[in-house]
């Protein structure tokens, strides 16, 4: 077995050497065997660790709810339940959201190649990012924003769901793979206004397991969050069909420097 091993071992080496993997960010070739494996868990082979690193968390302080970067560190210094102009106005029915990075640089573009490219390998990698605060959360289970399912027959596979599987397996918690689904096809998010993204995602959404929804503390996983909009729609299709608490988390953010 330790023959095999050794030989396996040597194989990788060898085709590392012929064709090594090269960092999708800079460009330079990756040695797998000198990766900083601090910067990332599990192993990373899309990106070297010097660029992994420059994934820096969005600096608070943050609105409590939708953690929303505030522009001044002085906003809490007085009030330290101090909400966001959105969450006042339009106080979302999920009790948190955690997305701690910025949809920036890197992270972006492992965003981009999980989400358009289907490397699903990097839903550990994401997640592992957000661990700190995976950690902290009480819930009882685990869903993701759906597709509608003609999205899904294009894309082939929901990112969402694979972010999903992965924070369930981390927190070792069930993941309701059918709790909700898209009841219309909306038209995609990317490029619309913040009120138009509202309108658009407005009752997009039903519960098909709602004994699986009542009196239950649930995270629900997307893959950024930009006005929150569909995360917001999401979550109050789950509180109202009974939840208790709804959790959501994106492992970037668009930072819209509106707080």
């Amino acid at each position: 077995m330790a023959a095999k091993l050794k030989f396996l071992s040597s194989v990788e080496a060898l085709l590392g050497f012929i064709f090594p993997e090269v960092c999708r960010a800079c460009g330079v070739s990756i040695n797998l065997s000198q990766n900083n494996q601090k910067s990332y868990s599990p192993k990373n082979s899309f990106f070297c660790g010097d660029c992994w690193e420059k994934i820096i968390r969005i600096k608070g302080p943050f609105c409590p709810i939708c953690s929303a970067p505030f522009r001044s560190e002085m906003t809490m210094l007085h009030s330290p339940g101090h909400q966001c102009g959105d969450c006042r106005e339009d106080p979302p029915y999920f009790s948190k959201a955690i997305s701690p990075y910025p949809y920036e640089g890197v992270l972006a573009k492992a965003i981009q190649l999980l989400k358009y490219e289907k490397h699903s390998a990097l839903s550990k990698t994401l997640v592992s990012l957000c661990m700190d605060e995976l950690l902290q959360l009480e819930i009882d289970c685990v869903a993701a924003i759906p597709l509608h399912i003609t999205r899904l027959r294009e894309r082939e596979f929901n990112q969402s769901l694979l972010l999903a599987k992965e924070v369930a397996r981390c927190l070792n918690r069930p993941l309701i793979v059918n709790l909700m689904k898209r009841t219309r096809e909306t038209q995609a998010q990317v490029g619309l206004s913040k009120n138009k993204r509202k309108k658009n995602i407005q009752g997009a959404f039903s519960v098909l397991s709602p004994e699986c929804v009542v009196g239950q503390r649930i995270v629900l996983l997307d893959d950024v969050y930009t006005t929150g909009s569909t995360l917001k729609e999401g979550a109050k299709t789950l509180v109202r069909s009974g939840a208790k608490e709804v959790v959501v988390m994106a492992p970037a953010r668009m930072v819209l420097g509106n707080a």
